[in-house]
């Protein structure tokens, strides 16, 4: 990030606030990015970022991937040979999407050459099985074989504070690959349910190999498409949406955009977009969901909403149970996979990276982007920290072995700010 650039987003936050939710339009038709050289992280800042919109990269963004030249064969399809060789014997989740579980699918788990054994008969059956419609997804190769020569980040994406956080606390990532056959449009196997990207997350997402059709909503029309009950649709394309009785404001939504995503093509999804997705073809795709200063107040809002939606549904036991509060802590984080405790470690990781580098006045920090994007990305924690710090659930919290303290590290947080913005 250059200081044009920084000046340009600090502006575009200062005075937003972070209680006021990004509800945005659809654009006419998805922005193409054609040439890697002709298009920096500057434009994709002020094109994309800032006004949280969608866009697809060509697929000379991604051709020196090692996973597309040894994934696929020369006629474009997945190569099984190579995928088993590689990859046989690991383990991986596989969903069974023709079986609907509230809002999802069941999950098992099996040898990637056990599924791709059911992916050949599922091929050779003229794509059927009486085992249902299975999807490998959510699979964390990165995280398994860090080493592999897989795919390289562009930079756009390298500010990536979900995963830089993880990596720091060698648990969990967010990086993904997600594999499967082709079908009709309405096969349930290649589709991912109406959703928006965890914690109101950034995501991109690059076919290795295949399509995918995406449908997608600006934040704010998926309520319109919310049942008589208050409920999502599982599927955006169902003729259930047409019944008025069940859902009475459906005609009030816009029509998605609509991509169709070529192989080696990479879709970045803006934050709080609900989407549904479908593999036209027999497809591999690398996905990563994050989070950094342009969307660090999305996550916090959704925090905020999920721990109210708790509250609410165990609202009749607030003076029966004992630490109600706490429990509605750990609910949470067993729905949300975060608390407000877990969000401040978050918080605090990432700032206490960022405040080195501006202490050391380095050229670059450990996301690439150098001392600028430093200083955004403090000046973005230290609003959101003052936020959650005056918040009376984060109050509740047993903070006492935190250290810093939250509100030394905000005022930590804000002396680096004053020091930055010095000319």
């Amino acid at each position: 990030m250059d200081r044009e650039t920084r000046a340009l987003a600090d502006s575009h936050f200062r005075g937003l606030g972070v209680d006021v939710p990004g509800v945005g339009q659809a654009p006419g038709r998805v922005a193409f990015v054609s040439e890697p050289g002709a298009f920096s992280y500057a434009d994709f800042v002020r094109g994309f970022l800032l006004p949280n919109l969608p866009c697809v990269f060509s697929s000379a963004f991604t051709q020196g991937w090692g996973s597309r030249r040894r994934w696929v064969t020369p006629a474009g399809r997945p190569d099984f040979d190579h995928l088993l060789r590689t990859y046989g014997d690991v383990v991986v989740p596989v969903a069974n999407c023709g079986v609907q579980e509230y809002n999802s699918n069941p999950k098992e788990h099996m040898t990637l050459r056990d599924y791709i054994t059911y992916w050949k008969e599922y091929i050779q059956a003229g794509y059927s099985s009486p085992r249902g419609c299975l999807y490998l997804k959510d699979w964390h190769l990165c995280r398994d074989f860090p080493v592999e020569d897989v795919f390289t980040l562009p930079v756009y994406f390298s500010s990536d504070w979900l995963n830089e956080f993880w990596d720091a606390l060698d648990v969990d990532d967010y990086r993904f690959v997600y594999a499967g056959p082709a079908g009709s449009w309405r096969s349930c196997c290649r589709r991912s349910p109406f959703h928006a990207d965890i914690f109101r997350s950034f995501s991109w997402s690059v076919n290795v190999c295949g399509r995918k059709k995406w449908l997608l909503f600006p934040p704010g029309q998926e309520e319109a498409l919310r049942d008589r009950h208050g409920n999502l649709p599982y599927d955006v394309t169902s003729p259930a949406l047409c019944d008025t009785h069940l859902h009475p404001r459906n005609q009030l939504a816009g029509p998605p955009l609509e991509i169709t995503q070529e192989a080696g093509e990479m879709v970045f999804v803006p934050s709080g977009w609900h989407h549904q997705v479908h593999n036209l073809d027999d497809t591999i795709s690398i996905n990563h969901n994050w989070v950094n200063g342009f969307n660090l107040a999305n996550m916090w809002r959704f925090l905020q909403q999920e721990l109210c939606a708790v509250q609410e549904e165990v609202s009749e036991w607030r003076d029966s149970m004992p630490d109600w509060h706490h429990h509605c802590q750990v609910i949470m984080r067993s729905c949300s996979g975060i608390n407000f405790e877990e969000f401040y470690h978050f918080l605090k990781v990432i700032a206490e990276k960022r405040l080195l580098v501006l202490r050391e006045a380095a050229a670059e920090d450990g996301a690439g982007l150098g001392f600028e994007q430093a200083a955004f990305d403090v000046g973005r924690i230290t609003e959101v920290l003052a936020s959650l710090v005056a918040h009376p659930d984060f109050q509740r919290v047993d903070t006492s072995a935190f250290s810093p303290q939250p509100k030394e590290l905000l005022q930590q947080l804000r002396e680096a700010v004053d020091a930055a913005a010095a000319p």
